[in-house]
């Protein structure tokens, strides 16, 4: 054998096991009890574990001007104390990706071929199926946390969510039956998680809008059951969050 093909066989070799090692590598463990980080909430942040300031969305103008008349909206009505209701008024969960964002603590469930992520505020459960592939817009029924589908990319947990309700917004942002929600959730720090979230709609935005949410960990804490039941808020005619005050006998 001449000793260039010996060069490159053992070229080869070396790519293909460096392939397999790479293959191999664990994933991270990220299951337990997690808290919103950063944003003011990190007292004593590390440097490089607090994300980035949230953009706004780049929205076509058709649906700016829609979106930025359900900001003033709102803030007028909180102005005069009396705020537009909200999914919470009507006992609604947050759905995608709102309930990433939440400030209730959120659980993660690592298991065989399925990360599970659950919101303290109505119980709410998520689904991420692992090393499945995607469906297409057509397959999935709308629904609030849409059909997530995830794969391990060395240390990061790659995430395609599709098929969300319209009239489950984030932070009042209009969205088609085309949206797609791609997240890259890592460890930046030992018990700093992060969830690096891109927004893609070729309907209403002009590019894709990217924000991350990061999480610190809550090794003694176990989440609380929380059930919307008393229905002492409604919703009035004009959008308003109104309380039922019981008569006097």
């Amino acid at each position: 054998m001449k000793t260039s093909s010996k060069i490159v066989i053992a070229v080869v070799t070396v790519a293909t096991l460096g392939a397999r090692a790479q293959g191999q590598q664990q994933a991270p463990d990220i299951t337990g009890s997690w808290e919103r980080y950063g944003g003011g909430r990190g007292g004593g942040a590390a440097a490089g574990t607090v994300p980035p300031p949230a953009q706004q969305p780049q929205l076509k103008p058709q649906y700016a001007k829609e979106w930025q008349d359900r900001v003033q909206a709102a803030r007028a009505a909180e102005a005069k104390g009396a705020p537009l209701a909200t999914g919470y008024t009507s006992c609604l969960p947050d759905g995608m990706p709102t309930m990433m964002g939440a400030m209730f603590p959120l659980e993660i469930l690592q298991s065989k071929g399925q990360v599970t992520v659950i919101e303290e505020a109505f119980t709410q459960v998520r689904r991420i199926l692992l090393d499945k592939p995607q469906k297409s817009f057509d397959e999935v029924e709308p629904g609030f946390y849409g059909h997530s589908v995830g794969k391990w990319e060395g240390d990061t947990l790659v995430v395609d969510t599709i098929g969300i309700k319209e009239n489950i917004r984030y932070q009042n942002t209009p969205h088609s039956p085309q949206m797609r929600i791609r997240e890259r959730i890592h460890l930046v720090a030992p018990t700093i998680l992060w969830d690096e979230i891109t927004i893609e709609d070729p309907v209403t935005l002009d590019k894709p809008w990217t924000f991350t949410y990061a999480y610190r960990k809550m090794p003694d804490y176990t989440l609380l059951e929380y059930i919307c039941e008393d229905n002492r808020e409604y919703v009035d005619d004009k959008g308003l969050q109104q309380i039922h005050v019981p008569s006097k006998p």
